[in-house]
């Protein structure tokens, strides 16, 4: 049989891309529009204003980048390379750099110029590929690496900034949540650090798979450039990424010389004096579904939402210690709440998990990456995503667990969850 259309929905529980909530698909339902109109501006100017809460900040500058065209290049390219090993491996990485690539170029073509040097830390697949970013245009990156499933080093970090005297290092890049391990960075942190050594590097952060997930603070936390896409916790599709900047960001991109077109926020503050805000052609489409997914973020409180993604992290990782299996995550403080990476015993491979819960279970649960591939599977809980929806994935997990020789005693997990939850889910604000 060439298809089939499995009744019901697809479980999607991979860390991006996410569930698509029904008010944000019936808002992208229409037709295209003139964005030169009176209409999409005005629509642009309350967008602007309204991302700019998610970031935290009241004091940076929003760039909303449609970033499918290029990235549309940059999967075709990598999708050649992957044909030469395990495709399913990659598939998450082109999602993920469909906004995140674009948006990581972004941030560093118009703060930094070639030659400069930049701390980065090495922790997983994403903030690997983001290194690989910055070597390829030319910066000159001091790579922390750390063991995968360790958080960054950040005593490495502060011996870096007393040496440097001289004020060599221009940026701190940094991961906030790296999918691939379930590892989640202190940011805060490494903010004190920068100020201890009262040290003027720019600190730029991936907030790809945090930012309206996890507790994010630009303004607090001095974060001179943040960003993130449409495809992770704002719960829309792939094809936006979205980036803010600090006015010390602003002010470095004006002697930045690292060359930069599509990407160059000078092109965007032009047509945002103009009042028209579009250098390029945006997606009308994924406009308005972000004005409904901010709405939805919103109308539940962004604070509400974070604690959310708390409880689901926290039913997760019990679930995974009942079925005496372990996080890849090797410390509490790192763990994350968006996804959890569960180690499999040595006689798993636990790619065979993954496409059982396709096969049979219709779930979509993802993939180990590089040097976790076949010894991790990957369950996100970010987005549009509640309780229950979690639960029936833990479920699903169970079983396929049994599926593949593990001696899980089913039900288990999900007990531990219920558990958990039963005494922690608050009551719906409407139905109170």
């Amino acid at each position: 049989m060439d298809h089939f259309y499995a009744p019901g929905r697809n479980h999607l529980f991979v860390p991006g891309p996410v569930n698509i909530p029904e008010p944000v698909i019936r808002a992208m339902n229409r037709n295209n529009e003139d964005y030169r109109s009176p209409a999409i501006p005005a629509l642009t100017k309350t967008l602007l204003e309204d991302v700019k809460k998610i970031f935290k900040t009241t004091t940076g500058t929003p760039f909303m980048i449609p970033t499918t065209g290029e990235a549309f290049i940059n999967m075709v390219i990598a999708f050649i390379v992957c044909l030469s090993f395990h495709l399913l491996e990659c598939l998450e990485s082109f999602y993920g750099q469909f906004s995140g690539t674009g948006a990581w170029e972004s941030a560093l073509t118009n703060t930094l110029s070639p030659g400069d040097r930049i701390v980065s830390f090495l922790i997983g697949q994403f903030s690997l590929l983001w290194i690989d970013q910055q070597q390829r245009l030319n910066f000159n990156v001091d790579v922390v690496e750390s063991e995968w499933g360790q958080g960054a080093n950040l005593d490495i970090l502060a011996s870096k900034l007393a040496a440097d005297t001289a004020r060599t290092i221009k940026a701190i890049c940094i991961v906030h949540n790296e999918t691939a391990t379930g590892v989640t960075n202190n940011l805060a942190k490494v903010r004190r650090i920068l100020d201890d050594y009262r040290h003027p590097a720019l600190f730029l952060v991936d907030g790809v798979s945090s930012i309206c997930a996890l507790d994010f603070r630009m303004d607090e936390w001095g974060v001179d450039v943040a960003l993130t896409g449409s495809q992770k916790a704002l719960s829309l599709p792939t094809g936006m990424g979205i980036v803010c900047a600090s006015p010390k960001a602003l002010e470095a991109s004006k002697t930045a010389k690292s060359v930069r077109v599509f990407f160059d926020w000078n092109d965007y503050l032009k047509f945002y004096k103009m009042g028209t805000f579009w250098p390029y052609t945006p997606s009308i489409q994924l406009l308005y579904g972000l004005r409904a997914a901010l709405d939805l973020i919103f109308e539940e409180g962004l604070d509400n939402v974070i604690a959310r993604h708390g409880r689901l992290g926290k039913a997760t990782r019990l679930a995974v210690e009942a079925w005496g299996l372990k996080n890849c995550t090797q410390k509490e403080e790192w763990v994350s709440d968006t996804v959890t990476a569960v180690l499999v015993p040595p006689y798993i491979d636990s790619a065979e998990v993954v496409r059982r819960a396709w096969k049979r279970y219709n779930l979509s649960l993802g993939l180990g990456l590089n040097k976790v591939a076949g010894k991790v599977f990957r369950i996100g809980h970010l987005g549009n995503l509640n309780e229950l929806q979690l639960l029936g994935c833990l479920a699903g997990v169970e079983m396929i667990l049994k599926d593949v020789g593990y001696p899980v005693k089913l039900g288990s997990g999900v007990a531990a969850a219920c558990a958990y939850l039963q005494n922690n889910i608050p009551l719906i604000p409407s139905r109170i």
